[in-house]
């Protein structure tokens, strides 16, 4: 059995239901749908998605419109879990999931472009998060990581490395936490399979990025070690519109 899970930062949930979403969801029918930056409580989330047929869990940020995860899933979940720590979760950007074999982490990371205390906020929230990650190992649980980390990893993740080196989602103290978490034991599926440039997730909407695949990166399936053999593929599906990410995807085998 291998269940497709897909990751999609929908940039507003009922923006992208306008835009053609559940047609596309219907159509490509995952296993497992993770979304990020909602921007809606879950008594807004449209009735056309509600209608789906799958389990949906959605975060409650306190402020409305900002923020926000869900996952719908074909296989209901042995338990969800909303949040991970006190400081962060008012935000609504974690949602676990268990499932048989595995535990998911639907996550929206913070963005650091705003100001420095929202950098250091976004520092602190991935301090916590590994330690978060390492207690559930501890536990003996294999981790499927998802969602929007806001950084790109290594130059080859975007577009204009040098022009972007000092800006939030490219500064080296961003890459080096993802160098920190993937020793760890984690493995960014996509580059098991695809270590070729120019595939992005991620494009300003402000300069017709898109259209000239000006991007980044910074959307990401991050699976423990022990999960290797499991990995059947992962990719992204940038032909996907509604957004300005596009989905990414991780096929695993059970």
């Amino acid at each position: 059995m291998t269940l497709r899970l897909v990751s999609w930062n929908v940039n507003g949930i009922r923006a992208a239901a306008k835009k053609g979403m559940v047609d596309w969801a219907r159509a490509e029918s995952p296993d497992v749908l993770c979304l990020q930056e909602v921007k809606a409580q879950p008594e807004q989330v449209p009735e056309e998605i509600l209608a789906l047929p799958c389990h949906q869990t959605y975060s409650r940020p306190e402020r409305k419109g900002y923020s926000g995860v869900g996952t719908l899933s074909k296989v209901e979940p042995l338990q969800s879990i909303e949040g991970f720590d006190p400081r962060f979760d008012s935000e609504g950007r974690l949602l676990r999931s268990d499932y048989d074999g595995f535990t998911l982490l639907n996550v929206y990371f913070p963005n650091g472009k705003a100001s420095a205390e929202r950098l250091a906020y976004k520092m602190d929230f991935y301090t916590s998060f590994q330690e978060y990650c390492r207690k559930l190992r501890d536990e003996g649980r294999s981790l499927v990581i998802c969602g929007d980390v806001n950084t790109a990893h290594k130059e080859i993740d975007l577009a204009r490395p040098k022009e972007n080196s000092g800006i939030s989602g490219f500064l080296p103290e961003e890459r080096a936490w993802i160098d920190s978490f993937l020793e760890d034991g984690y493995l960014d599926s996509f580059r098991l399979f695809n270590e070729e440039g120019e595939n992005y997730s991620w494009w300003s909407m402000r300069t017709r990025a898109r259209e000239r695949n000006v991007g980044w990166r910074i959307d990401y399936f991050l699976i423990s070690d022990d999960l290797r053999d499991k990995i059947a593929g992962a990719g992204i599906m940038a032909d996907v519109m509604g957004s300005d990410h596009c989905p990414v995807y991780l096929d695993l085998r059970l």
